[in-house]
């Protein structure tokens, strides 16, 4: 891995000089606590700017497939020693938004539709890497016989960790679908357009139920790696889906968008509405004019 970064130059680039603000979660083993590396805290504090071979060499080091990491005389001359950033944040999409809260006080700076409350004046993109989760595999008449060694594993998996993993993971989508969501058995006798218009500066991309060796983090062969872009290309022209609260589950979207054609051009392409494909273009219509309105300030 560091032979890798290394060939990336990213031992000569610091955290603050990323083009964009980056957030990039790691979890330290020795102070048992989330260490998270933000390009606004390297910018204001010299000894919280480590390189980038340092960070990424970090927030990689999956437990049992990477070594943990040594990062040396960080912030109070401290040494951490960190792992994986998905041990805290399996799904980063909430330490993201509510760092850019904070930043969002500090600046004050959004120009369009002011007077809005935060949720709408953020555009949320979070891609996720594959689901495989296997409902119904487990059961309390199985489960209360197991011992330790059956928890920690069991038929070439981990219960204890995918159940740690995946239920850190779903917190995460409650919570922000909470933020972002419209539900109208809750709200249709008092309808709230703002929240109905709210929900879809929301979006989340996933593909769900990845089987055989699309599952696995170790494996890159040609053919894995081909097979994965293709489940990239197929998701863009899936429908848009979003967490349903009661459930858990992710469900397609109804028909949101407006007028009577189901399809729209862009760049000479014919991109049917209601996709993950045609959310994306609106979504960086929307950031292009946002950049637009700042640099004409």
């Amino acid at each position: 891995m560091e032979n890798v970064l290394k060939k990336k130059k990213l031992e000569d680039i610091t955290l603050k000089e990323t083009i964009t603000q980056v957030i990039i979660p790691t979890y330290d083993i020795n102070g048992l606590f989330p260490r998270i590396f933000t390009t606004a805290e390297a910018k204001m504090d010299e000894l919280k700017n480590p390189t980038l071979l340092e960070v990424c060499m970090s927030t990689s080091a999956a437990p049992t497939y990477l070594p943990c990491h040594e990062l040396k005389n960080y912030g109070d001359s401290r040494n951490l020693h960190l792992i994986d950033g998905g041990v805290a944040a399996n799904n980063p999409t909430l330490t993201a938004i509510l760092n850019e809260k904070r930043e969002m006080i500090i600046r004050r700076q959004f120009k369009t539709e002011k007077n809005k409350e935060e949720e709408s004046k953020m555009l949320i993109l979070s891609l996720g890497t594959g689901s495989f989760k296997n409902v119904g595999k487990y059961d309390a008449a199985d489960v209360s016989k197991w011992g330790l060694f059956d928890w920690i594993h069991k038929n070439k998996t981990s219960p204890i960790i995918d159940i740690f993993s995946d239920a850190s993971a779903d917190m995460v989508d409650i919570h922000v679908g909470t933020m972002f969501q419209y539900d109208h058995n809750l709200h249709k006798n008092r309808p709230d357009k703002k929240n109905y218009r709210r929900k879809k500066n929301y979006l989340r991309i996933q593909a769900q139920n990845l089987t055989g060796e699309l599952r696995s983090v170790d494996i890159a062969t040609e053919k894995n790696l081909t097979d994965l872009e293709t489940v990239g290309e197929e998701l863009l022209d899936k429908r848009v889906s979003r967490i349903n609260l009661k459930t858990g589950e992710f469900e397609e979207v109804e028909k949101e968008t407006k007028g009577k054609a189901l399809s729209v051009k862009f760049e000479g392409l014919l991109v049917k509405k209601g996709t993950n494909r045609h959310a994306l273009i609106k979504f960086a219509k929307l950031l292009s004019k946002e950049r637009k309105l700042r640099q004409s300030s």
